[in-house]
């Protein structure tokens, strides 16, 4: 079975990599045609006719505009989406090996090849697919990631965890690398991604505590009837109002008790700081595929599910 992976990721499995740049011989490049693997490089120029040049190390490789991406020879792809993979890692398929008007060896390649392939495996493998995924941008209605070769997949905000945010930016970051849950597949093949039911149930979650301790949180929402606190994100309390606190602070919080049948967990707020410090995303699901996942307690009144 192939490994696939967000772009950038290939030439950190160490294949044909020196300590600069990934460098192919004509041997391997010949290989891969016969094979159809897929491999990864530098696209060092995009020229005038919107053709991406990739550093082999060998020889110059091209991706025609038209094996670009998906969507690239119907105009769905926006020039700007080929332009802004200079100086970045490209994944494609050899297609051939040529020689130019000078006499030189050159590769035409297909960037296009390697998403088709890989939509296929996901389309094969269904709905609640986890795969691994690269945050490439942040819009305040959700975070697009590469999920592999270059597919650009959309993360919704209300996707991203249990514990509300106000923008992704609160919870992830530019480059970083998450997993994620394949949750739609339209027509147009445009993917919708959750993140959410990767970190933990709030059973889960609410072991982690218990009444009497004092922890950390982030204020997620100040309302007229009391102050989320994040304990994680998949875990907010709610807190008596105190004046001075804001959305955003750090908050020292004594835990004055913890209700599954009512998924409540109930806070004093100590203390309110502004501070940096950011943690690390958990998984609490280690398996491959998930096609239903239950947040709720069994005992809860409310039932709260996802199905893929």
């Amino acid at each position: 079975m192939r490994t696939f992976c967000p772009e950038g990721h290939l030439s950190k499995l160490g294949k044909n990599k020196t300590a600069s740049k990934t460098v192919y011989t004509p041997t391997v490049l010949s290989e891969a045609i016969e094979s159809g693997e897929i491999l990864e490089g530098k696209a060092v120029m995009c020229d005038s006719e919107y053709n991406l040049i990739v550093d082999l190390g060998c020889m110059k490789g091209i991706i025609p505009k038209s094996e670009g991406a998906l969507g690239a020879d119907s105009g769905k792809i926006r020039d700007i989406a080929l332009i802004s993979r200079v100086g970045k890692a490209v994944q494609f398929k050899v297609t051939a090996v040529n020689v130019n008007d000078d006499g030189l060896l050159y590769a035409e390649l297909s960037r296009k090849k390697a998403q088709e392939e890989y939509l296929d495996f996901i389309k094969e493998k269904g709905l609640g697919s986890i795969v691994n995924a690269r945050v490439t941008h942040l819009e305040s209605f959700g975070a697009f990631c590469d999920i592999g070769c270059g597919i650009i997949a959309l993360l919704p905000i209300d996707s991203i965890s249990v514990s509300r945010i106000s923008h992704p930016a609160d919870r992830l970051f530019n480059g970083e690398d998450i997993k994620v849950i394949i949750k739609a597949i339209d027509g147009l093949n445009r993917i919708t991604l959750s993140l959410k039911e990767l970190l933990g149930t709030w059973e889960e979650n609410a072991r982690l505590f218990k009444a009497g301790q004092t922890v950390s949180g982030i204020v997620r929402s100040v309302e007229e009837y009391g102050i989320f606190i994040e304990l994680t994100p998949n875990l907010a309390g709610l807190a008596e109002i105190k004046k001075g606190v804001s959305v955003g602070q750090t908050a020292s919080v004594y835990i004055k008790s913890i209700i599954p049948e009512k998924m409540k967990v109930k806070l004093i707020i100590i203390d309110s700081f502004f501070d940096d410090y950011t943690k690390e995303l958990t998984y609490y699901y280690e398996n491959d595929t998930i096609k239903k996942w239950q947040y709720s307690p069994d005992e809860c009144e409310r039932t709260i599910v996802s199905l893929f």
